[in-house]
């Protein structure tokens, strides 16, 4: 298994209230597979397994009509907080403010200042 270099993508996500639509037309296309994700408790997520990974690549994210539709990449990071401070700094929007899951990643949502919705995360250290 190679571990992402930091500062790459490492990461996507589907938020979407049709995730089964989503799942389907993904599975499909790429021959994705999903395994349900049980670290963030009242949450459905499935993660995405590629062919041939042997671990997930991306998520698909019940949003449950809470929020638009959308797909996002994720780049990993050594520091969320710092690289959120450091992106606001630069004119960042912050969406979402780091939180963790019970894995231990750590992830928060921006906005560019073109407008553009991304995110960075941390996985935990062993």
């Amino acid at each position: 298994m190679t571990v992402p270099a930091f500062n790459s993508v490492a990461w996507f996500e589907f938020g979407t209230d049709q995730p089964e639509k989503v799942k389907e037309f993904y599975g499909e296309l790429f021959d994705w597979k999903y395994v349900l994700n049980t670290n963030t408790p009242g949450v459905t997520y499935h993660s995405v397994m590629t062919p041939g990974a042997q671990q997930p690549a991306g998520g698909v994210w019940d949003s449950e009509g809470g929020f638009p539709d959308y797909a996002v990449f994720y780049v990993v990071v050594q520091d969320v907080a710092a690289t959120v401070a450091h992106a606001e700094r630069l004119g960042a929007e912050v969406l979402m403010a780091p939180v963790s899951d019970s894995a231990g990643f750590t992830f928060a949502r921006l906005r560019d200042t073109a407008g553009n919705h991304f995110g960075v995360f941390s996985a935990p250290t062993p």
